[in-house]
């Protein structure tokens, strides 16, 4: 088989074959007396393997189980790919608590009384107040000030950002995520972009967990055919 003849079957460059070959992500490859490369039906597989193991792991991690796996180490591939899956379980978990906490939330009644002082506010969410400056910072919050003292007030609303936003960073959401989920619960002015929001989350957890076991089954589909006499 030619560099082509992979590269066909994915819309590939020759390239990109060579490039892959070179990387490590094909066993090693004979060449013809005239320099070329001459690759095989394990070839083709091993091929199939990263680019599927790509879309679950990415690029960089496919690679290094395709390279583990090519130079014989093949408990160093598992690991990698055990780690991929530990780390998808605690971030399942982890849109559980967050969805939880999200919901109940939404189902509480809001707060009411005076605006809240920075102080208080950090003391109700147990945070830092040089935290809330930073979501401030970010975009996350938007309090008032006090137009006598110029001190920042906390009322109903931001105290629900600031509620929201904790919950968000405890799972794992960058600060650029969280001001997006806020812009888009102001914009949805309800629990609308709330639902959205976890959905979109569940949806992209179910897509990867199908793209590691797609992944999956083509290395398995390698690995029987490297163990063939």
């Amino acid at each position: 088989m030619r560099p082509v003849d992979l590269a066909r079957e994915h819309g590939l460059s020759t390239q990109a074959i060579r490039n892959y070959d070179d990387a490590g992500v094909l066993p090693p490859t004979e060449r013809s007396e005239t320099g070329h490369r001459r690759y095989t039906a394990l070839h083709a597989q091993a091929l199939r393997a990263f680019l599927a193991l790509r879309r679950g792991h990415g690029h960089q991690p496919a690679l290094e189980i395709m390279r583990a796996i090519n130079r014989g180490d093949t408990e160093s591939a598992y690991r990698l790919i055990d780690d991929a899956h530990v780390t998808l379980g605690a971030e399942r978990s982890t849109r559980t608590e967050v969805a939880d906490a999200l919901n109940a939330l939404s189902a509480a009644e809001p707060f009411r009384g005076a605006p809240l002082t920075v102080g208080e506010l950090a003391r109700r969410l147990d945070v830092h107040p040089a935290t809330l400056r930073t979501w401030e910072v970010e975009g996350i919050l938007r309090p008032a000030r006090d137009r006598a003292t110029g001190y920042r007030e906390y009322g109903p609303e931001a105290v629900r950002d600031a509620e929201i936003a904790r919950q968000l960073r405890r799972g794992g959401y960058p600060l650029r995520h969280v001001a997006r989920f806020i812009d888009s619960l102001h914009e949805a002015g309800g629990t609308e972009a709330l639902r959205t929001f976890l959905d979109a989350w569940q949806e992209r957890l179910t897509t990867r967990s199908r793209h590691l076991i797609a992944g999956a089954a083509q290395l398995d589909a390698y690995l029987t055919q490297l163990s063939e006499p």
